[in-house]
């Protein structure tokens, strides 16, 4: 095995930290209450998206962040799951209903839900993963009693991205999403960049196929495992991708068939969690992983809610306050070059430092 860079040392440990958790959730899906009698009269609650709590991926890293502070703080804990978009509204209201002193809702697609609770009970303190709370665009927020929790994963998905085009041997790289909304095209976007550095520092000429900007790419139209997910998967195997980055959820599993199908030698990008950790199923395959460190910012502002220092600015995760980053090489260490490996932890620095300029929806 080779001898790590102290910044790979680093990013090894904030990894862990992360995502090191795979097991679901023990209470049973959709159910309410807590394990322990309370120390507190604080209670702390989270609503998943119809992605469920056991989607080793984003709403997993929340409801562990979430369940570890409330479990300090000694306070009571109610969690209910969504398993489709009909269910966010009345969830909320479940919740409101128990007395929950602080919400968690995880993802975008609860955001106009979690607004109109905020707005009719401004008492609780919300916690919105993933989205600003800015329903009708107009650059402020829809409440004041939500904290929104973002990241700016444009940041490592272009580590990713040049990572992806240094050890690509097709001069091909494949990305696709579920839904092209901000917190997913983001990942894209990022990663698109990376591969045109890494094409302007070395004269070369690495493609990304499936995805030239904006909207405009392949999306399976949602965020669930499925044939649509494959079939993308393998028509960008199809076009010579030997990397694939999918975003959204569990759709890497469907990109890990249609590896499968397709006899293998194509490494896979994981999303949100270091995927190698959460998922066993794909460790063969899995290159690196994009990270969103949602675990440890739920934790953080679940506590403050509980302490009574609620603070609902904004929070956005960068590399520099490693609220982002990108997973270790884990099984492909020694099949990547030691000097990409090098240029990419010189990369992240250039990119703290402002010598490199990664452009997102956040960036601003």
């Amino acid at each position: 095995m080779k001898t790590m860079t102290r910044s790979a040392v680093l990013v090894a440990a904030s990894a862990l930290a992360l995502a090191a958790c795979g097991a679901a959730p023990e209470e049973e899906a959709g159910a309410t209450g807590s394990a322990a009698a309370p120390e507190s009269d604080f209670r702390g609650c989270i609503v998943s998206d119809a992605g469920g709590f056991d989607d080793k991926s984003f709403n997993q890293l929340s409801y562990e962040g979430a369940k570890e502070a409330t479990d300090e703080l000694g306070a009571a804990f109610s969690e209910v799951q969504s398993d489709s978009e009909t269910d966010f509204q009345p969830n909320l209201e479940s919740l409101v209903g128990e007395g929950c002193n602080a919400i968690v809702s995880v993802g975008f697609a609860l955001s106009a839900a979690t607004v109109e609770s905020a707005t009719a009970n401004p008492d609780i303190d919300y916690i919105l993963v993933d989205d600003a709370a800015d329903n009708d665009f107009d650059g402020t927020k829809d409440a004041d009693n939500i904290k929104p929790l973002l990241y700016d994963t444009a940041q490592a998905a272009f580590l990713a991205g040049y990572l992806s085009a240094g050890y690509s041997t097709s001069g091909v790289v494949g990305t696709f999403g579920g839904q092209p909304y901000p917190t997913v095209t983001i990942f894209m976007d990022g990663f698109k960049q990376g591969v045109e550095y890494y094409n302007e520092q070395k004269g070369a000429d690495v493609q990304v196929v499936g995805y030239s900007g904006g909207d405009q790419g392949s999306f399976t139209g949602g965020f669930v495992a499925n044939d649509d997910a494959k079939n993308i998967a393998a028509g960008l195997i199809d076009q010579g991708a030997d990397v694939l980055l999918p975003v959204g959820g569990p759709i890497y599993q469907s990109a890990r068939d249609a590896i499968a199908d397709a006899g293998g030698g194509i490494a896979l990008i994981g999303a949100d969690a270091d995927v190698y950790e959460t998922d066993p199923s794909v460790q063969d395959i899995i290159l690196t992983s994009i990270l969103k460190n949602m675990k440890l910012s739920t934790y953080e502002a679940m506590l403050a809610a509980g302490n009574d220092e609620f603070d609902a600015e904004a929070y956005v995760g960068t590399l520099e306050n490693e609220g982002v980053g990108i997973a270790p090489l884990h099984d492909f260490e020694d099949d990547v070059d030691p000097a990409l490996v090098e240029e990419v932890d010189a990369l992240r620095e250039s990119i703290i430092a402002g010598d490199v300029t990664v452009t997102s929806y956040l960036s601003e």
